[in-house]
Formats: C-alpha cells, sequence, structure tokens
C-alpha cells in the first residue's frame, strides 16, 4: 500500500512540475519585446485595473478585459497597473509582464 501512495504521489508532483513548467515555457525574443515596446509607445492605451488578479506569467485575465493587438505578433497586450502585459489570446494567460 505505501508503495502505492508513493507512486501516485510521485506520479502528482511530476504531472505538477511538467504544468509548471508549460507556463513558463513561452520565449519572448528580444526582438519581439522590441517591436510591442515601440508599438505600445506609439498606441498608448489607458492603464485598467484589475483588483485581485496577479500580475504573474501564467495568471489568466478575465474575459472582460480588452486585448489589444500588435502587428505580426501573436500575442495581444493590454496595459495593467501601469505595466504592459503580453497575453495569450486563446489562454487569457499572461506570458511576459514587461517592466
Amino acid at each position: 500500500m505505501r508503495m502505492h501512495l508513493s507512486a501516485a504521489a510521485g506520479g502528482f508532483l511530476l504531472l505538477a512540475g511538467v504544468g509548471a513548467a508549460a507556463a513558463q515555457d513561452v520565449v519572448i525574443e528580444p526582438q519581439q519585446e522590441t517591436i510591442v515596446r515601440e508599438y505600445v509607445k506609439k498606441q498608448p492605451l489607458a492603464s485598467v485595473q484589475l483588483p485581485g488578479v496577479e500580475l504573474n506569467v501564467g495568471s489568466t485575465l478575465p474575459d472582460t478585459v480588452e486585448l489589444h493587438e500588435v502587428p505580426n505578433i501573436k500575442y495581444r497586450y493590454v496595459v495593467v497597473d501601469n505595466q504592459t502585459v503580453l497575453v495569450d489570446p486563446g489562454t487569457r494567460r499572461i506570458v511576459k509582464v514587461i517592466q
């Protein structure tokens, strides 16, 4: 019985680690980040406030938040608490917080 519990716990921890790694696997090339920074300067948005939403990679933004397109970039952006946030439009998960 103890062996089965240890194997199950190990499997769970392995899956949890894979899920955490997958959320952080998004790589924004420096060139892409430069494109986003320049675009945001030219197309400024009003900052929105999202009480209760943490601005961390992997956090999900509510459907009420309007995401804005950056030409030639697959991610969308929004300005939250005066920080530019790149978001995967399919999952609405934050992939990068640009400081």
